[in-house]
């Protein structure tokens, strides 16, 4: 077989963007980057970028005619994902592919599917898309339960409703987190889990389905701070989890990496959520856990390359290194100190700009694959601590 050139057209150009983009030019393509902002950590990489709003359908347009690509790669939410189904009907690829997309950039496609169509295990939920409405909804559902914005990204507008006096503000906040035009929530029961997993697969043309070793995460505001792999998992539960999201890759089609999450719970796995695309927390496969990196196995999949088996290496663990103000040029103190250390990494995102809470990179360690996880992790956040991100 021949392997000629191919020309991706990547919408988001973040950190995991950047990542993706090595490993595609590794394997010798082209990259055009795009985002709403200039010198976006991916753009700093690709052959060529655009800067366009992705939410507004014409410039989006614009940008697939301009460039007429073989694949069109979404890396972040905030994208009007309609309009893939138009690109795949005129023969373009989208990955995994427009349902897929489509369904997992809007919560209540996604759970309906799960719960409803495939009845998989998920908490109790409903909609609301008014105050009166959301009141209701969790007096229904009861508290604690957890409310998140049917369109956000990276956490944003999610909080717990632990009293009465939440109510209002968290519906406040869920509008605030909202992405876009999109203002409805869903209202999730409370699961009493004692752990949440990501559990990476890998769909391919040839059919074969790969999971990754389950990664455990800790989150603060909906986003990640630490991750580690492997996370022990139960036998049974572990099968359970990978049933599961064969049945949902399945169910949305196409070929990639996804990033599915589970609770863990004394009753069993429940299915949480799902984005088709490399995760966050899966970041701490940089850290050599496994034969390929999560943006490699992204790669070799969506490029309909082999990936015969994922090996599992290493223990590993990420933890992410934050800005807390608002500022431009940002500089790092402590980084030394960290690279001192014997296993351990670090990755700079090279963001133009800070923000509060903003990931700026990202601590990576590793040992040998039957080392303690727990203190792994706490090793790595640790040494995330040390360093601090200034700017002029």
């Amino acid at each position: 077989m021949h392997m000629k050139q191919k020309k991706i057209v990547l919408l988001g150009s973040g950190e995991l963007g950047r990542e993706l983009v090595i490993a595609l030019q590794r394997l010798g393509h082209y990259v055009v980057a795009v985002d709403n902002y200039e010198n976006a950590p991916a753009m700093q990489l690709a052959q060529e970028h655009e800067v366009i709003n992705m939410l507004d359908g014409a410039a989006l347009d614009g940008v697939i005619a301009k460039h007429r690509p073989d694949l069109i790669v979404p890396e972040v939410e905030a994208i009007r994902t309609e309009q893939f189904y138009k690109y795949e009907q005129e023969g373009y690829t989208v990955i995994p592919s427009a349902r897929a997309a489509n369904f997992t950039m809007n919560r209540k496609a996604i759970r309906d599917l799960a719960a409803k169509e495939l009845g998989l295990r998920t908490a109790n939920y409903l909609y609301a898309t008014t105050a009166e409405g959301f009141r209701e909804a969790v007096h229904t559902i009861g508290m604690p339960c957890v409310v998140k914005p049917l369109m956000s990204s990276s956490g944003k507008g999610q909080s717990v409703v632990k009293t009465a006096a939440d109510i209002d503000k968290a519906w406040q906040y869920a509008m605030e987190g909202s992405r876009g035009d999109y203002k409805e929530v869903i209202v999730e029961g409370f699961v009493n889990f004692y752990a949440e997993i990501t559990l990476l697969t890998v769909t391919q043309q040839n059919g074969n389905t790969l999971f990754c070793a389950p990664i455990g995460h800790r989150q603060e505001r909906g986003d990640y701070q630490e991750s580690w792999q492997p996370f022990p998992v139960k036998e049974d539960d572990y099968q359970h989890a990978c049933e599961m999201a064969a049945q949902i890759t399945k169910a949305l089609g196409g070929n990639g990496i996804w990033g599915i999450e589970f609770f863990l719970t004394n009753e069993g796995v429940y299915f949480s959520e799902l984005s088709p695309r490399p995760h966050d927390t899966g970041m701490v496969t940089l850290a050599g856990t496994q034969n390929f990196n999560e943006f490699e196995l992204h790669a070799r999949a969506i490029l309909g390359l082999p990936i015969p088996e994922i090996v599992q290496l290493r223990a590993g663990a990420s933890a992410v290194i934050l800005a807390h103000a608002n500022g431009e040029k940002p500089y790092f103190t402590g980084v030394e100190e960290v690279l001192k250390e014997s296993q351990t990494d670090i990755r700079l995102f090279n963001k133009p700009t800070t923000r509060p809470y903003r990931r700026m990179g990202v601590v990576l360690v590793n040992d040998e694959v039957t080392a303690d996880t727990t203190a792994l992790k706490n090793r790595a956040a640790a040494l995330a601590a040390k360093v601090g991100v200034h700017s002029t």
